[in-house]
């Protein structure tokens, strides 16, 4: 008899699960309360222009094809490896291109800050001992199985503990290799990837940079939308059932520990098993009852959030490319305001994405579409007081570094805030990726990838292990089915 599964939500990591599992003769249903896919990998069609809401930066692009592969697909899935990774200015007027040519990035480095060619490379090899030594231990396995402790990588991964950057901060690790503290706060912004602070982040942190710049850094043909409906292609060949515009209301658990049905638009939903693609505080506070809520992990730090302004301009800005850093000048303040004030400063760092670089039809001919993000504290008190003056602020920081007026150009706009995060992806106060990795024990802290308590109940996706993020997401699918099998299989 084939066994069902039912998912709660269709973001990338409920999608790539559902088509794992079906890939397996699971018959699976998947719940999306919103009317479309994707979770905060969707977009947004405003007067012309075409805006990917929420992840801008694509790495790891294997692992899309290894599901498409997996299904036996003939779709394509058409993606283009960048030459350029990111243009970054700073407020004195220096300006630097992120080759993705390590040499030539570590050139242009030395050029324009000065830097030791040979320290930035050395830097970069560094950081792929990191990845190779941990990614088996933290990225692909589960951490909450003994068995997977009792292995030669995962002992390799023990025995190099020391040297892995585990006791210090990544911006501890950064001044003391770099002698311009530019270059230092070009690397430690690599904590923004997961919401972290890189004055508290371990320097293990430091190889996120090895995805972009070792592994490469890509952009589908048509923008990261193109990732949420190319896996919505595969889910149909496999035959998943998406049921949109159906928020989960209940989970109730039966006698003997497992879930006996969902509830869904007053009808009850029965599976041998179920996954939650949803953030833990809504899978814990609204759905489950409260007597299964692990008080601990609940109460951890959260990741940061970001605001978002999505600008339609009518000008096109040679110096800019896809991917844009306007640094602050204070970003030790910035952090500490983000995590201790709970307020961004009034001279943030400003996060500039624009696919019509790549993507033409993503805006009108002479225009551009601009993503502007700016990092915030996750909405913890539900209240909001700083979107003028943010706005005002991002704006005199942009005319100041490229020159312009950029009010002017202005044609059409629209916000995402904290708040519209956690209404649109039920993500906690607007926390972008679940809990901060601002302790040296995060990953093991992060929630596993099935209950200890309930027999059948499967979690993916950023709030859980292994962390947010498109690649960390897909693997916490890959896991997720792997578990599900070995017990199925019992």
């Amino acid at each position: 008899m084939t066994k069902s599964v039912g998912i709660i939500g269709a973001g990338i990591a409920g999608l790539a699960l559902a088509i794992r599992l079906a890939n397996q003769g699971f018959k699976v249903t998947v719940f999306e309360k919103n009317s479309y896919p994707g979770g905060k990998l969707s977009e947004l069609n405003l007067n012309g222009f075409r805006f990917d809401k929420g992840p801008s930066l694509f790495t790891m692009p294997g692992l899309i094809d290894e599901l498409t592969s997996l299904q036996g697909s003939s779709l394509q899935f058409k993606y283009q490896k960048l030459q350029v990774i990111t243009n970054y200015f700073y407020s004195d007027g220096t300006q630097l291109k992120a080759s993705a040519n390590i040499e030539e990035f570590a050139e242009e480095v030395h050029l324009k800050l000065n830097e030791k060619k040979e320290t930035i490379l050395k830097y970069m090899k560094r950081n792929a001992f990191y990845f190779k030594t941990t990614e088996d231990l933290f990225l692909k396995q589960s951490l909450h199985q003994l068995k997977n402790f009792i292995n030669l990588k995962t002992f390799k991964g023990i025995l190099f503990s020391p040297f892995l950057g585990l006791f210090s901060s990544m911006n501890k690790k950064n001044i003391n290799i770099f002698s311009n503290p530019k270059t230092a706060q070009l690397f430690n912004r690599y904590a923004t990837y997961n919401g972290s602070n890189p004055y508290k982040a371990p320097a293990l942190m430091n190889m996120i940079s090895h995805l972009e710049f070792n592994l490469g850094a890509y952009l589908p043909n048509e923008g990261m939308h193109q990732i949420t409906t190319h896996l919505v292609k595969l889910t149909e060949e496999a035959n998943v059932i998406i049921k949109y515009n159906s928020k989960v209301d209940t989970i109730e658990v039966g006698s003997n520990s497992r879930i006996a049905f969902i509830k869904c638009n007053d009808v009850n939903y029965a599976f041998d098993i179920v996954a939650s693609d949803v953030d833990i505080h809504v899978l814990y506070k609204y759905l489950l009852p409260k007597s299964f809520t692990p008080k601990k992990l609940i109460q951890q730090e959260k990741s940061s959030s970001a605001y978002v302004f999505y600008w339609g301009i009518n000008k096109e800005f040679s110096e800019l490319g896809l991917h844009n850093i306007l640094f602050s000048d204070d970003y030790k303040k910035e952090f500490d305001y983000l995590f201790s004030k709970q307020f961004p400063i009034d001279d943030p760092t400003i996060y500039i994405n624009i696919t019509s670089k790549y993507c033409k039809a993503d805006a009108p001919e002479g225009c551009e579409n601009w993503f502007v993000m700016v990092n915030v504290p996750h909405n913890k008190n539900r209240s909001i007081t700083y979107e003028t003056d943010l706005r005002k602020n991002v704006i005199n920081k942009i005319n100041t570094i490229l020159k312009t007026t950029i009010e002017k150009h202005i044609i059409t706009e629209s916000t995402l805030s904290p708040v519209d995060i956690e209404n649109q992806t039920s993500s906690f106060g607007g926390s972008l990726y679940g809990n901060s990795s601002n302790n040296k024990f995060a990953a093991f802290l992060r929630h596993s990838n099935f209950s200890s308590t309930i027999k059948n109940l499967y979690l993916v996706g950023g709030s859980v292990h292994p962390g947010g993020g498109i690649p960390l997401c897909l693997f916490s699918a890959k896991i997720a089915s792997q578990l599900i099998a070995e017990r199925e299989k019992k």
